[in-house]
């Protein structure tokens, strides 16, 4: 069996450095609730790793079906509950791919690949909350 092992040492105040296999982050908490808004915020960082799963696969899709693209991004919207503790139950993930000769058939593939096939966290979200997709091509 694997593991991912990470090490989260606080820093002072509401700040924490936590370590990972690629590097080290700093999470922080917003002014209001008593952090100095240095760091990044814990749940927001959830839909991160969502993006940069996914994000990942479809990367690795693009290059083994030797697609044309430009550039892409992904675009992850999380919705709170409005009761404590609030956690995301309803998440919109949206890619964009862009370039001049897309294949939209085979981009939409790598997309539905990863989101039922390989990404992980895609698969830990959809036990939590409802996860939309989108896929938007922009013709450049």
């Amino acid at each position: 069996m694997s593991s991912h092992k990470i090490t989260t040492t606080w820093k002072g105040n509401m700040q924490f450095e936590s370590t990972n296999p690629g590097g080290s982050l700093t999470i922080d908490a917003a002014e209001e609730v008593g952090g100095t808004n240095n760091g990044l915020r814990p749940k927001a960082l959830m839909l991160s790793a969502l993006a940069g799963c996914s994000g990942l696969d479809v990367a690795s899709l693009i290059k083994k079906m030797r697609l044309e693209v430009t550039d892409f991004n992904i675009e992850t919207e999380g919705f709170l509950t409005d009761t404590e503790p609030q956690v995301y139950d309803k998440v919109t993930v949206t890619y964009h791919f862009y370039g001049s000769n897309l294949n939209e058939e085979k981009l939409n593939r790598a997309v539905e690949l990863s989101v039922e096939k390989y990404c992980g966290v895609m698969h830990m979200f959809r036990s939590f909350a409802e996860v939309k997709i989108d896929t938007v091509f922009h013709k450049v």
